[in-house]
């Protein structure tokens, strides 16, 4: 996963600086001030942000940085993981990167999608986004 995403975060920051610069470099690449978290680094942060929940303060005192830092490098590296999607277990080279990629995948392999919706458990079933439109719009707080 390192090996993936550290070049496209490189060229998603070079081109974030080359943007705010309006133009090419001024200095030599590594002049300047250092990052405070290298990508790996970033990377391990949000992994564990999202897997246990921790909260960005945490992080920040265990990475001796500021709050901010932690919080920008989770935004950061989150888009590059949405960009990546999710792989799907025993189907070599399938992601998901987006809701209807899913239900696409579950149609395209006749799984029944469940859905939650309401308060007391209340269960709802159907394929496709047309069918979870009133379970979605309820959890919104969107009463139609």
């Amino acid at each position: 996963m390192l090996e993936e995403l550290a070049p496209k975060w490189e060229a998603a920051r070079e081109s974030a600086l080359r943007e705010r610069r309006g133009g090419a470099r001024r200095r030599a690449a590594g002049a300047g001030p250092r990052q405070r978290l290298l990508f790996i680094d970033r990377l391990l942060v949000t992994l564990v942000h999202l897997r246990l929940g921790l909260p960005n303060a945490a992080l920040a005192q265990l990475y001796g940085v500021d709050r901010s830092t932690v919080s920008g490098a989770i935004r950061e590296v989150r888009q590059l993981l949405a960009a990546r999607g999710c792989a799907v277990p025993d189907r070599l080279g399938v992601r998901l990167r987006a809701l209807e990629d899913l239900f696409a995948y579950a149609d395209a392999e006749g799984v029944e999608l469940r859905c939650m919706a309401g308060h007391g458990g209340t269960e709802r079933r159907g394929h496709g986004p047309d069918s979870w439109g009133e379970q979605l719009h309820h959890r919104a707080g969107d009463r139609r």
